[in-house]
């Protein structure tokens, strides 16, 4: 038994002999395995990783080449750095671009929809209507009941111009071209006439309260047409309407007036009926 112990503490000093001069003229420490410990230039360390140990040369300074790796992305520019139309494309390609432009057609359509066969916008540019609208009023037209009711007397109605009126203002004029509004005072079957300031039909003198001031000329009397109506500006004196260049076409008429929307001290329906 003492020979085989001394065999083997003789195998024991000549590993020990064999390590010291394996690692000669570097020093080391370890590291326990709870600690993280910084490396010291020129200095071998041994690390305990799950009761490993392993030697950390620190003579390279670079080992592996790690610090010279970098990440694709890093190369890329910023948004803020390419153009304005690489910034569009790649805007365009990302998700929140399609979504974005996705969200805007559908909004787009809607809103064309809306203005083509329901409802729209239109603006006041003159006096002709007063004191029911003045200049810069914005009104919303629909366009739905034209379809299923017929027209009314009193109904405030804009429609595109007929051709006698064109043919007053000339065909190269803006004003042919742009849509009028009006009152409509008598719808087909009517007798109208115009006499002592006063609008009568069928014999009947009518109550206005959104005139202006009582018909400075005389009209008719005339028979209303079939599929015609005879319209007429809440300004009498002031305005080109019917009693000038005749009767409207019922077909010409875009859509009743509903209400004043903008600005928003005149918002309402007062004098459309």
């Amino acid at each position: 038994a003492l020979a085989s112990l001394g065999l083997n503490v003789s195998n024991l000093l000549g590993v020990a002999a064999f390590s010291s001069r394996a690692i000669s003229q570097k020093s080391f420490r370890i590291a326990p395995h709870t600690t993280s410990q910084l490396p010291v230039a020129g200095e071998m360390q041994l690390v305990n990783r799950n009761t490993r140990l392993f030697a950390v040369d620190n003579d390279d300074p670079n080992p592996g080449g790690l610090n010279q790796w970098e990440d694709e992305n890093d190369r890329k520019k910023s948004f803020n750095e390419i153009g304005f139309f690489d910034q569009v494309q790649e805007w365009f390609a990302s998700d929140e671009g399609k979504e974005d432009v996705k969200t805007y057609t559908t909004s787009l359509a809607v809103a064309l929809l809306l203005r083509l066969l329901i409802i729209e916008p239109r603006y006041i540019p003159s006096l002709s209507m007063y004191p029911t609208f003045e200049v810069g009023d914005q009104l919303a037209v629909e366009k739905v009941t034209k379809r299923i009711r017929p027209f009314s007397r009193n109904e405030v109605v804009v429609f595109n111009p007929p051709q006698a009126f064109r043919e007053i203002v000339g065909d190269s004029s803006r004003k042919a071209k742009e849509a009028l509004i009006k009152r409509i005072v008598a719808v087909e079957g009517d007798t109208v006439e115009v006499k002592g300031g006063k609008l009568y039909v069928n014999g009947v003198m009518q109550d206005e309260p959104f005139t202006a001031e009582d018909a400075a000329y005389e009209f008719g009397p005339v028979l209303v047409p079939p599929g015609d109506v005879l319209v007429l500006g809440d300004n009498r004196n002031h305005s080109l309407d019917g009693h000038i260049w005749g009767f409207l076409p019922a077909e010409n008429v875009i859509g009743r007036a509903v209400f004043v929307y903008w600005p928003p001290w005149r918002v309402g329906t007062n004098g459309m009926y």
